[in-house]
């Protein structure tokens, strides 16, 4: 029987988790490239074979996602998965239309799907446009779980950035721990507010895994989400950060 054969659509994050849950054990589908935008210097590199799994011994792909018309018609998609989130429904739209024009279906993986249940109880902040004040929330809520006597760690939603196969699981400590991974700025300014407050941070590309080692050393894990994404785990609660101050973003 012919794979059915899926371009990825993301930005480093979502697309990978996506692919991780979905597609990397499931040979009915060849997922045959991921298109990356938002994230610089992504592109024209590969997600490595040590996390695409058996079925891809060279890896997958990634390419910009100014190349996906021409992706869809020279590897004849079947599919092209929308994964990264904090743009607006029209921009989605418009994105699915430009796929279905091309002939391939286009497709939005959902939370039943993609939702990692955790054997710790899980609090996920997320929000609806960056700038909110999601991080902020997190670290009040932080806060009051260590004032509570809970052990917590953060998990963050992925910015995986250098070697995808080395940062597989990351767990910052301390500060050298930042150096250790050579973390870029915007990954500095997540975390070190959580590791001055004494806060084990994880984040990296392989979200089970990092689960299953998170519940070795947390009482409740904490979700530091994405923006306009729903959380990686599936949560007990779940805290949405709204923001009145920008008009047509409030929800």
């Amino acid at each position: 029987m012919e794979r059915v054969r899926v371009i990825i659509m993301g930005a480093a994050g979502r697309d990978f988790h996506n692919f991780n849950m979905v597609f990397r054990n499931d040979d009915r589908y060849e997922v045959v490239a991921f298109t990356a935008t938002q994230i610089p210097n992504i592109e024209y590199r590969a997600y490595p074979p040590e996390l695409a799994g058996p079925l891809y011994p060279d890896g997958i792909p990634i390419y910009p996602e100014a190349d996906l018309p021409d992706l869809v018609r020279d590897r004849h998609a079947h599919q092209v998965i929308f994964a990264y989130s904090d743009v607006s429904h029209e921009y989605v739209m418009h994105k699915a239309s430009q796929v279905l024009a091309l002939g391939a279906d286009f497709r939005l993986l959902g939370p039943d799907a993609t939702m990692l249940r955790s054997s710790r109880p899980v609090v996920a902040i997320g929000a609806v446009r960056t700038g909110s004040g999601k991080s902020q929330t997190t670290r009040r809520v932080c806060d009051i779980m260590t004032q509570l006597g809970r052990r917590i760690v953060v998990v963050r939603h992925p910015m995986p950035y250098g070697d995808l196969a080395r940062q597989a699981v990351q767990r910052f400590a301390d500060y050298a721990d930042l150096d250790r991974h050579a973390c870029t700025i915007e990954e500095r300014e997540e975390y070190e507010p959580h590791l001055e407050r004494g806060t084990v941070v994880y984040a990296g590309v392989d979200y089970a895994a990092i689960l299953r080692q998170a519940e070795q050393e947390a009482d409740v894990v904490i979700w530091d989400g994405g923006n306009n994404d729903w959380p990686f785990f599936r949560p007990d609660l779940s805290i949405v950060v709204t923001d009145p101050h920008r008009a047509g973003h409030e929800l």
